[in-house]
């Protein structure tokens, strides 16, 4: 398990992490070149024990030699290696941890897609990422009911024991995190920049929060800025490590899509939520339906799908639920204050103490649980 607390340069220079850093770094060494060395050697960290000969006879770039053969030399005055030796000092200052595609606890369901990060930058509870999970993404000029949906869906998934990863965005991806941390449950959450100053800048709380009760992940080292060519790669990440991905709301060229794609890519479920024929934000939607995701009304179309080999994760029947232990008190309130007749929101705002948004985000989250209906005049409990 790799960590940058307590390491000097010198034991740096001497570690596998250190090596994967440089690696990480190196010009000339994307992933096709990875893959061939993997290929020759089964392990790119074996690079560090090659001859310059075997480094030449690997095809590898002048550049990339140089670089390899400086770090095998402890040549700190090599400008990759100043690199190096700068980044693993700001992680220390800032208290991130690495992972390397050599430690043990490097999820599986990430190391087998094509190009996986060779180093990831963490800050909060690493555990997390072994842990079962489901993307929620979509568009960050979201609608209020899709900002409920990802919300809900996400209190919803958290129950079904499976933790909720998105990309920090603002809309969508924000209120899935938010769902997710207000209903008690941890979130990981993937950015596309340095984890020393997380973008976006208005999602800075969240992303405390999200350090505080989950985790926050990067491929980039501290100090490097959010640039447009980072989000697609890191959507990569976010798909790879997730068992499923859920599409809240999203246009028609949205970047969710892409996320989407390389999901299916990756041989991961897709599954998108349906909206009106007059909401712009559907089509995305609406479109990966026809390509055959899986439509979404309730959590439980997301379980049954998953069901095979994950029985573990599907909830019992709403018939056979008890509700109180599996529900948060906000919920249980609300259920309580519903009859089987129709109550007005604003009966059931006065019976509860909640705020408006507060009560509807317990309401959606109750009907995606099976356990209650909107009905004309209000709401009414189904079970």
């Amino acid at each position: 398990m790799a960590s940058t607390s307590g390491v000097s340069n010198e034991q740096l220079l001497d570690s596998a992490t250190g090596f994967w850093l440089l690696l990480s770094c190196l010009p000339k060494f994307g992933a096709q070149r990875q893959q061939a060395v993997a290929e020759n050697l089964g392990d790119p960290g074996k690079l560090v024990e090659c001859s310059s000969a075997t480094l030449r006879a690997l095809g590898l770039a002048t550049d990339t030699i140089t670089a390899i053969e400086a770090w095998q030399n402890g040549m700190t005055s090599h400008p990759l290696v100043t690199r190096v030796l700068a980044i693993h000092r700001d992680c220390r200052h800032h208290d991130i941890d690495l992972m390397t595609l050599a430690d043990d606890d490097y999820p599986a369901s990430l190391r087998h897609i094509h190009n996986p990060p060779l180093v990831l930058y963490l800050k909060g509870d690493r555990s997390l990422l072994g842990k079962p999970q489901l993307a929620i993404v979509g568009s960050r000029n979201a609608s209020r009911a899709g900002l409920e949906h990802a919300r809900a869906f996400a209190a919803a998934l958290g129950q079904c024991g499976l933790l909720v990863t998105s990309g920090l965005a603002l809309g969508v991806d924000g209120a899935a995190h938010s769902g997710a941390l207000d209903a008690g449950f941890a979130t990981i959450a993937v950015i596309g920049n340095g984890l020393d100053d997380p973008y976006p800048y208005r999602h800075r709380r969240l992303a405390s929060r999200v350090i505080s009760d989950g985790l926050l992940v990067s491929e980039y080292p501290p100090g490097t800025d959010a640039r447009p060519a980072h989000f697609p790669r890191r959507n990569r990440i976010i798909s790879g490590l997730s068992r499923g991905i859920l599409v809240v709301e999203a246009g028609l060229k949205s970047g969710s899509l892409i996320t989407a794609r390389l999901a299916l890519e990756q041989g991961r479920e897709v599954f998108a939520i349906p909206g009106s024929i007059h909401n712009p934000l559907a089509r995305g939607c609406h479109e990966l339906i026809r390509q055959g995701a899986v439509l979404v009304e309730t959590i439980e179309d997301i379980c049954a799908e998953l069901e095979t080999g994950w029985s573990a994760f599907v909830p019992e029947p709403a018939s056979r639920q008890t509700g109180a232990p599996e529900m948060a008190p906000r919920e249980i309130a609300v259920l309580d204050a519903l009859g089987y007749d129709p109550v007005s929101t604003d009966d059931l705002c006065s019976a509860t103490g909640l705020a408006a948004d507060q009560l509807m985000q317990s309401l959606l989250l109750l009907e995606l649980q099976g356990l209650v209906d909107s009905a004309p005049g209000g709401f009414q409990r189904i079970a």
